[in-house]
């Protein structure tokens, strides 16, 4: 059984991966036999109406035929006690589906919801022709990612997290985690552990803000470095449960390489080869805005302020500059036009920027003083006048480098692939369970 789940939280509380990891709870209590990590599928970051980092969640396993709709009640009754489905914009969606493969037309459906925009129409007809049963709450729209978390099989590059849950106690507090022992950890396992600390601002990311049952999330490129890296870190509240998930976060999965400005679709990313058409101008709050041109059209560019090397990268370009972008393409107002909102650049090639000087005295070598336009150019050092001469450009250094420059730890998207994972994707490599790649209080009782 494959059993999706998805848009259970609000803006206030909730987790769907608390939720899931409840089920695993009951779930190893009836002994199925988990066939792959528990899947955290990150989808379109671009959607207007997402809830914080846009997540589906999907538990594969064998069961006893005879559990079958006891399993599927199971599932449905944590739902309705653990969401947040009495609260405005939350919209759960759960899908089970009883088949050992999954089939190509939804892969499909689920590469399309991590890149653009999918319909619940689209969702429930596919969900009806597969076979899959599905359940939507409110306006459904959690069917959606429901789906194509079941579609995800992560069969390219993954990546994993272990997440540690608060107990209830502490939720809406201020999360207690040594702040010294993750910048330990992130020294001892790099480059086997990423996105986890903000080097320039000295700042921890594994631990979010909002009121959540999160306690921190460390990301890595095994289960058994997430775990490892889970027992250098100290928390200072009590965990009450942890679990190792299995995802596409930092992998750019969410990134479609298009030809031309004309190929820009509202609420995508892109990947996009053009020339430099605007110099870099300052914009209100530090923000540093340009543009950029092709065969068919021009298109500004937005490096915020929290992106750190990439916004100070953008402002170094110059016109004819060759760049590769990656962002996302926010939707023209009438106030505001099309614009690529920046996750990264990748300098290809420098134009060589030009200035104008006026020119040297023939005799004493100064430089020459204008005496108005058209009047040419005087000597104050030796007083010679020189009518017929013009200002000369001369090349100026550039600072700018060749090469790929990526928005700082603390603004990337989830599903952005860091710098310290280049060269460390996988391809498809074979899954094999760590033993305890979880921790529930039962466990703990037990023990």
């Amino acid at each position: 059984m494959h059993i999706g789940i998805d848009d259970t939280d609000s803006i206030k509380n909730g987790c769907t991966t608390y939720l899931t990891a409840l089920l695993i709870e009951k779930l190893v209590q009836i002994n199925v036999q988990f066939q792959d990590y528990p899947a955290l599928i990150r989808l379109n970051p671009n959607i207007p109406w997402k809830t914080r980092g846009n997540a589906a969640l999907c538990l594969r396993f064998y069961h006893p035929p005879h559990l079958t709709n006891d399993i599927k009640q199971l599932a449905l009754n944590l739902l309705e006690q653990h969401s947040q489905i009495n609260n405005k914009g939350t919209d759960s969606g759960i899908v089970f589906y009883q088949h050992k493969q999954i089939p190509q037309e939804l892969t499909t459906f689920s590469k399309q919801a991590q890149t653009s925009i999918v319909t619940i129409k689209q969702a429930v007809n596919l969900a009806r022709k597969i076979g899959a049963e599905a359940l939507g709450y409110n306006t459904c729209r959690g069917i959606i990612g429901a789906l194509a978390a079941i579609g995800e099989t992560l069969t390219g590059d993954y990546t994993y997290e272990l997440i540690a849950y608060r107990t209830n106690a502490n939720w809406g507090t201020k999360r207690r985690v040594d702040k010294e022992s993750i910048f330990n950890m992130d020294q001892i396992l790099q480059p086997k552990v990423f996105s986890n600390i903000d080097t320039e601002k000295k700042r921890v990311i594994i631990t979010p803000h909002g009121p959540d049952p999160i306690l921190f999330g460390i990301r890595g490129e095994s289960a058994e470095v997430v775990k490892q890296a889970f027992s250098l870190v100290k928390p200072l509240e009590p965990v009450e449960r942890w679990v190792i998930f299995r995802s596409n976060q930092g992998t750019d999965a969410h990134l479609t390489r298009v030809h031309s400005t004309n190929d820009l679709k509202h609420y995508s990313s892109i990947i996009l080869k053009a020339v430099v058409s605007q110099n870099p101008r300052d914009v209100p709050v530090r923000h540093v805005l340009f543009s950029i041109k092709d065969d068919f059209g021009e298109v500004d560019c937005m490096a915020y302020e929290p992106t750190g090397d990439l916004r100070r990268a953008a402002r170094e370009l110059v016109i004819g500059d060759c760049i590769e972008v990656v962002g996302a393409v926010n939707r023209a107002t009438k106030t505001k036009p099309l614009t690529l909102n920046l996750e990264k650049i990748n300098v290809l090639s420098i134009n060589q920027k030009m200035v104008q000087q006026n020119p040297l005295c023939s005799g004493c070598q100064k430089r020459l003083k204008s005496m108005g336009k058209h009047q040419g150019f005087k000597c104050e050092k030796c007083g010679k006048k020189f009518v017929d001469i013009k200002k000369q450009e001369r090349a100026m250094p550039r600072s700018l480098k060749l090469g790929l420059y990526v928005a700082s730890t603390r603004s990337q998207r989830h599903l952005t692939k860091p710098p310290r994972r280049l060269g460390q994707e996988k391809q498809g490599d074979p899954v094999v369970l760590i033993k305890n790649w979880y921790c529930t209080p039962f466990d703990k009782d037990d023990s």
